[in-house]
């Protein structure tokens, strides 16, 4: 079996972007999710996972845990997205989500299920 397809990072411009802002510069596109091998994105503990269910039917997905410090695990999910519904989760800690290759593991029970990836940025 493959490892997980990795997903595309997007860094959202701001707060003060040179302007005038370029078309398209603010767009961003979901990823299908690999309900085969799953997905993975390098963590930095600055990232905004957006999940869409673009399906007619409801559908899962899971942020696989890690054992922490003290062995602790306990994914998130199988969370239950509805047809045509939109969830978010901010990963903002690493300890207990953050895989030894660095990065966090999802998967999802269909490519219904779409995921994009904010790093946002450390704001003084």
């Amino acid at each position: 079996m493959a490892g997980p397809t990795a997903l595309p990072i997007i860094n959202p411009l701001g707060p003060y972007p040179a302007l005038p802002v370029g078309a398209t510069a603010l767009d961003y596109v979901y990823t299908a999710a690999d309900a085969t091998n799953g997905n993975s994105f390098l963590a930095t503990g600055h990232e905004l996972l957006l999940v869409q269910n673009s399906g007619a039917s409801p559908y899962t997905f899971t942020v696989t845990s890690v054992a922490d410090t003290v062995q602790r695990t306990g994914d998130i999910g199988p969370y239950t997205v509805g047809a045509g519904l939109f969830s978010a989760y901010l990963v903002s800690a690493q300890l207990g989500w953050k895989q030894s290759d660095g990065t966090v593991h999802l998967s999802a029970s269909n490519v219904a299920i779409k995921f994009a990836v904010v790093r946002l940025p450390s704001i003084p």
